[in-house]
């Protein structure tokens, strides 16, 4: 039987130099010189190859080729269309005798037309002034929770938006064929302070005013509202667990970083107020639109006196949209890495109180031997007695009951929805609990007990007593539109009153402690998200706090970042201020918490000691819970 002897396999080498096992190419037999350059090259790429690391794609150099940009032929069509449309106009607007610019030139500048574009300059300058102060305050009476301010306000607004200007107007000159007189006193007592006859005091001028600020306050207070809705509702809680009153909560916190909203809409409204002055006119009141019907009905230059009033409204138009622009960039602080510096910003540091150096305060701070005894502080107990929350129908917390000694670290734990934020959140109050209550060091939280009796808190004095118990939430909730030493400055010259300088002593400590002394003049936006957290907790920390809640500090952090913010909380247990902390860092949790309370809906499963809880748990539950997070 004849047997096959195998052959050697063939490998052959083409122009794609084709591998075989290895990446080993084959020897190639010696032939003339050029032979031999072919084979070394193909050698030569073959070791190149084999050197590279396994699935690395071929290096191409293209550092010699030229770049070709793309083309966009309707791009560049469009433009010259526009162009040409713009010489066209432009030709024709300027050849024309007939649009008479000499008779322009004549009348632009004419003492008639400079005091008509006085008094719209005037007009819109009141109209917006008052228009947007009432316009405010009807905002906020429309986001309010009275009834009685919301159906005032909204029916102010549905009223005065729906009458149209003019006729708003030849009803205020009118008002005296309804009303003789004018009187301020006390309603339905007959005390009266002063009156006034309506037609003297309602001039024209006078109904103008009155006309445009309503109509004006009518429309901005609708602007204002949707600016103040579109600020995070997390912004509302931090500055009330600050303990900031109402109204430093509305124009400190709120309507800063509502203006970015506001703006664009308010000065397209503010133009259309310049304009809708020469409404006006019906009032025979001598605004700019006025004089120059006047002087045409006179001379009978129609076009030419009206291209004048034209181009003086284009002048009004250029300068509010050049004040816009420099307004915007100033209320855009926080919300860029890297803002330019805006006009109101210039004249602020030009013509401001010059701040000390914070490189040299920052300097002085870490230098002196008192550096961290200020901060000295004393937890508070705290007592959770039979808490119950209810959303709705769902039970969050059920009959909860705990008590936590004084300086001491204490870890909740438990899957999600099983009531943990908020039984965090009923300690400082941000939610009133249903049934039971809360104490810290004896005092009812939200409440003032009289002798058997808890009487309710008003608002206020809720806030005054949040001072007590600080909070870290989970989202950071930095205050963008504030540097980090403002952030951490506002709560204690504001609730505290403490003296600016010594508040921004202390601030630069406590931002030193946590590890940013550099980032005082930063932004939130310009920090990681470690770095903001440390900030957050900097600004807790200067109201000297006795509770501190931290709100699952680090879930939002990249990994990465989570041991900054661990470093310092673990530094915080040291410190004597009580910690409750919500977190799903069980590692975190067994290192630095005196007490591990384990949650399942809505109630304590189990509660001890971390090498209890978490190593030796009593609870079958726990034991599936730390099985899947361990």
């Amino acid at each position: 039987m004849d047997e096959r002897v195998p052959q050697p396999r063939r490998r052959v080498v083409e122009c794609g130099a084709a591998r075989g096992p290895r990446g080993l190419l084959p020897r190639l037999p010696r032939t003339n010189g050029v032979a031999d350059d072919g084979a070394k090259e193909i050698a030569d790429v073959g070791r190149s190859r084999a050197e590279a690391p396994p699935g690395a794609a071929k290096a191409t150099d293209l550092s010699h080729l030229e770049i070709v940009p793309a083309r966009h032929p309707g791009r560049t069509i469009g433009s010259i269309f526009a162009a040409m449309v713009i010489v066209a106009v432009l030709h024709s607007t300027f050849t024309n005798p007939r649009w008479g610019w000499g008779i322009f030139l004549e009348w632009f500048f004419s003492e008639p037309v400079l005091v008509g574009l006085g008094r719209t300059l005037l007009l819109t300058l009141l109209g917006a002034l008052f228009g947007f102060t009432l316009g405010t305050g009807l905002a906020l009476a429309r986001v309010s929770k009275s009834p009685v301010l919301v159906a005032l306000s909204w029916t102010f607004i549905w009223i005065f938006r729906s009458i149209p200007l003019i006729v708003l107007l030849l009803i205020l000159n009118n008002l005296g064929y309804l009303y003789a007189t004018v009187t301020l006193g006390i309603p339905f007592t007959g005390i009266d302070f002063a009156t006034w006859n309506t037609t003297q005091l309602i001039t024209p001028f006078a109904a103008a005013v009155l006309g445009l600020t309503l109509n004006q306050a009518a429309f901005s207070a609708e602007i204002i509202r949707g600016g103040i809705l579109s600020v995070d509702q997390g912004q509302l809680e931090a500055a009330a667990a600050l303990g900031l009153s109402r109204r430093r909560q509305a124009f400190r916190i709120v309507l800063p970083q509502a203006m970015r909203s506001i703006l664009p809409a308010a000065f397209n409204d503010i133009i259309g107020l310049a304009k809708g002055t020469s409404n006006v006119y019906i009032l025979a009141l001598p605004e700019l639109f006025y004089t120059i019907q006047v002087i045409y009905r006179r001379n009978l230059e129609v076009i030419p006196l009206l291209m004048v009033a034209t181009v003086w409204y284009l002048v009004i138009l250029t300068v509010l949209s050049v004040v816009q622009r420099g307004v915007e960039q100033h209320f855009a602080r926080g919300a860029l890495r890297d803002p330019p510096p805006s006009a109101i910003d210039i004249l602020l540091r030009r013509f401001g109180t010059p701040r000390r150096s914070l490189v040299r305060a920052v300097a002085a701070v870490a230098s002196s031997p008192a550096a961290g005894a200020s901060f000295e502080v004393h937890g508070g107990a705290v007592e959770i007695h039979n808490v119950t929350k209810r959303f709705g129908t769902l039970r969050v917390l059920d009959d909860v009951s705990l008590t936590l000694a004084p300086g001491s670290v204490t870890a909740l734990i438990g899957p999600s929805g099983s009531g943990k934020s908020t039984l965090l959140r009923s300690i400082n109050h941000l939610e009133r609990v249903d049934a039971g209550f809360i104490a810290i060091d004896g005092e009812p939280v939200g409440y003032r007990r009289v002798g058997d009796k808890l009487f309710e808190l008003r608002k206020s004095e809720i806030l005054k007593r949040r001072v007590d118990v600080g909070m870290v939430f989970q989202t950071f909730n930095l205050f963008p539109h504030l540097t980090a030493l403002e952030n951490v400055v506002e709560a204690p010259i504001e609730v505290r009153g403490r003296p600016r300088a010594e508040a921004e002593a202390e601030a630069l400590e406590l931002l030193a402690r946590v590890g940013l002394s550099d980032k005082t003049d930063a932004f939130p936006r310009q920090l990681s998200g470690g770095q903001q957290q440390r900030v957050a907790i900097a600004r807790a920390l200067a109201l000297k706090p006795k509770v501190l809640l931290f709100d699952e500090p680090t879930s939002a952090l990249d990994p990465e970042l989570v041991n900054e913010v661990l470093d310092v909380i673990e530094e915080l247990a040291r410190s004597g201020v009580t910690l409750v902390i919500v977190t799903h860092e069980i590692g975190f949790a067994r290192r630095v918490a005196d007490t591990v309370v384990f949650l399942e809906g809505g109630r304590i499963v189990e509660v001890g000691p971390p090498e209890r809880v978490l190593e030796q748990p009593d609870h079958e539950r726990t034991v599936r819970f730390l099985s899947k997070v361990l």
